[in-house]
């Protein structure tokens, strides 16, 4: 099938485009390149430099390419800066997302996958976090997704459009020939965090709050290989063949791992010690989060395969081994 990956020069979308190709799709990339990189765009994919709220533009490349299915990675993903500058958020993640929508009502394409997030649980009381728990984000990041996922399963409700919702809990790694990976800015993230600090491209790493009720203190987290998501992602095209369609997963290993395991990790596959400054526990981090995948497994035959943090770093570092200096542009937050 015809792929539009939007956001398809990001982190994710990028991944997912790789693993389109080798599932014998065809990916045609849409992005801005504010935040994504031209070098991890693939040799001889269709790419479209275009704004996603340019929605005259969108439809008319949906409909030239005649794209089958629109899979959607365009978000922003900071959570402080949603909560300093919400506006761009919901400008953005709500109502360029709205824009894109319309575009497909346009040009009568009516599948679309959407990078949903963990976030829109909030703060749980339980875990691990299944499908149906209350939805209830802390953030304006969150917010912003949990209101697309409302705008979708109203379209299914009316026939417009079927859509596959993925919430994600930590996007990790990289794809397996180091041609690709994470390269963010500001980056965010603790697997990048931990090799930078570790081949000392940036100061000892802090670590916020030892005194969580945690095995060792520390945050406790679902780490799982962005490759992974990837492959869930083309496994639900087959779900949306059918009209009124809105299914949405949990995207997690289930197998969550603390900061200080992390950094073990890190510290045992660069062989280089990770230098860390413990601090105090910021506003709004849940001590746990991590996933119940059993619906994914059920439903799409789906099984992550990067299952111990020792193999998903083991990844990010090549990657960083072959692109010290990440893709050595301006670019990057997906």
């Amino acid at each position: 099938m015809n792929i539009l990956v939007v956001g398809g020069a990001g982190y994710i979308g990028s991944h997912c485009v790789r693993q389109l190709l080798l599932a014998g799709h065809t990916p045609i990339i849409l992005d801005n390149l504010i935040y994504g990189h031209a070098a991890a765009i693939p040799e001889g994919c269709a790419f479209f430099n275009e704004d996603l709220g340019n929605r005259a533009a969108v439809a008319t490349i949906l409909a030239e390419e005649q794209i089958d299915v629109v899979m959607h990675f365009a978000a922003y993903i900071n959570v402080g800066e949603s909560v300093n500058d919400p506006l761009k958020y919901y400008e953005n993640n709500v109502g360029n997302t709205i824009q894109l929508l319309l575009a497909m009502k346009d040009a009568g394409v009516s599948k679309f996958v959407f990078s949903s997030t963990c976030a829109t649980y909030g703060d749980p009381e339980t875990l691990p976090l299944l499908e149906d728990m209350a939805q209830a984000p802390i953030n304006p990041y969150g917010a912003t997704k949990l209101h697309v996922e409302h705008i979708l399963q109203d379209l299914a409700r009316s026939g417009e459009i079927s859509s596959a919702v993925f919430r994600y809990f930590n996007a990790s790694g990289a794809a397996a020939d180091g041609q690709i990976g994470e390269d963010h800015f500001p980056e965010t993230h603790l697997i990048p965090l931990a090799i930078a600090a570790a081949t000392g491209q940036r100061p000892a790493l802090k670590i916020f709050g030892t005194d969580y009720p945690t095995p060792d203190g520390t945050c406790l987290r679902d780490y799982i290989h962005v490759d992974d998501l990837s492959r869930a992602h083309i496994a639900a095209f087959q779900k949306l063949e059918e009209p009124n369609t809105f299914v949405h997963y949990n995207l997690g290993t289930g197998k969550p791992s603390s900061v200080r395991e992390i950094l073990n990790a890190v510290e045992k596959v660069t062989g280089l010690p990770v230098p860390a400054e413990e601090d105090e526990r910021r506003a709004g981090d849940p001590p746990s989060l991590y996933a119940d995948n059993t619906k994914a497994r059920e439903e799409l035959n789906w099984e992550p395969l990067f299952m111990d943090v020792q193999s998903l770093i083991a990844s990010a570092w090549k990657w960083h081994q072959n692109h010290p200096n990440g893709y050595n542009d301006p670019k990057g937050q997906h």
